[in-house]
């Protein structure tokens, strides 16, 4: 649970390949916290992960951001409307708030004005996207989005006219930029890196990404290019699952060198809009169990330097996950970095890696291979 906040924009000179600096900040699950609110928020909240990834239709649980820390900046229009989006690779489309939306979420967020763009082109098409504790809905239409320098034209996007309960209220992000496939799209609109490829604004149809950990600076997201300063351990390439998020087979979980979980082969989607481990629920009370945590999650912090790193075997390969990563520290707390959720796949359960996950590697998403790469961090 994650969002991305683009604080500058930076064309790179050479090619056609933008980075996209990213800024961490504070979760809504810490500024609840902070003011007191997160138990009462939680219980009139009840969410629901698994909502996000059933197939057929376009899914973002509202509290899948409930942890969200990174952001991103682009623009939409002529003259430039600012909006802060997330990143994210566990949807397709993009949308914002509107001038059309009296919800109490719009009405403290930056809203995209189409009488003040001299570029929008307006639709008949509507827009539904479902939640865990409601539904956005909106209208589509035609502009061009900036992305650090990246001007899209014609590019479809949602202007939402209602968003679910009060949640967005508390958050800081405007809206979403999904980067999955097509395939997920709500009301079959194109994403925006989609479009970069058949525009030929990037070098290369990929983009990759890199998350600081605690409150260290240089996040990124980087399009049609590699940084080969993060890759010098060298790139694993995955091939997907499925053209739909970006999932990939693995073939287990295993720490002190037995396997704890997936020990028949699972399912993985690794998802920028998620920041904790989504685990299918037994393996969720076994990991829970084994390290020493409570029913809710929560784990003595003198401990942690003795938990065992998570391996998850994956192509052949393993990929760690020490606990300096998967567990949370909060106001002199230490909470474990998992969800519990099930969602039944037809090639096994499911698991999503999310910002735990993402911060020990540099993550490629390579569309022209439909693979993805992992480089494991320093």
């Amino acid at each position: 649970m994650k969002l991305l906040l683009l604080l500058t924009l930076v064309g790179l000179a050479q090619g056609f390949q933008t980075r996209v600096p990213l800024r961490k900040m504070k979760s809504l699950r810490q500024r609840l916290q902070e003011q007191g609110l997160l138990e009462s928020y939680l219980k009139q909240h009840p969410y629901n992960l698994a909502a996000k990834y059933f197939p057929g239709i376009a899914v973002e649980p509202l509290e899948n951001y409930m942890d969200d820390e990174y952001f991103g900046t682009i623009s939409i229009g002529t003259p430039a409307q600012e909006f802060t989006v997330v990143f994210d690779t566990g949807s397709s489309n993009l949308w914002v708030p509107s001038v059309f939306c009296s919800s109490p979420a719009c009405r403290n967020h930056n809203r995209f004005n189409p009488a003040e763009s001299s570029t929008f082109l307006s639709t008949n098409d509507t827009l539904f996207i479902a939640y865990g504790t409601g539904s956005m809905t909106g209208i589509l239409g035609y502009d061009i989005v900036n992305v650090a320098g990246i001007n899209v034209r014609n590019q479809i996007f949602g202007l939402a006219e209602t968003e679910p309960g009060d949640f967005f209220y508390y958050t800081p992000f405007d809206g979403i930029l999904g980067l999955a496939f097509p395939s997920i799209a709500s009301s079959g609109a194109t994403p925006v890196f989609d479009n970069m490829m058949v525009e030929n604004l990037v070098d290369r149809h990929l983009f990759s990404v890199y998350l600081s950990r605690d409150s260290e600076g240089g996040s990124f997201v980087l399009f049609g290019a590699i940084d080969p300063y993060y890759t010098t351990k060298g790139i694993s390439w995955i091939p997907l699952s499925a053209e739909t998020y970006w999932q990939i087979s693995m073939e287990s979980v295993s720490f002190d060198g037995t396997p704890v979980a997936c020990s028949s082969g699972c399912q993985a989607i690794v998802d920028t809009g998620t920041t904790l481990l989504a685990v299918p629920i037994r393996a969720f009370r076994t990991l829970m169990s084994r390290l020493g945590a409570s029913s809710s999650g929560e784990i003595s912090c003198e401990a942690v330097s003795n938990l065992p790193s998570l391996i998850f075997h994956i192509h052949g390969r393993e990929f760690p996950v020490p606990p300096r990563s998967y567990v949370l520290r909060s106001n002199g707390y230490c909470s474990l970095g998992l969800q519990g959720m099930d969602v039944p796949t037809e090639e096994g359960e499911l698991w999503i890696l999310g910002d735990v996950f993402i911060r020990e590697y540099y993550v490629i998403f390579d569309r022209a291979n439909n693979k993805v790469g992992l480089s494991r961090l320093p």
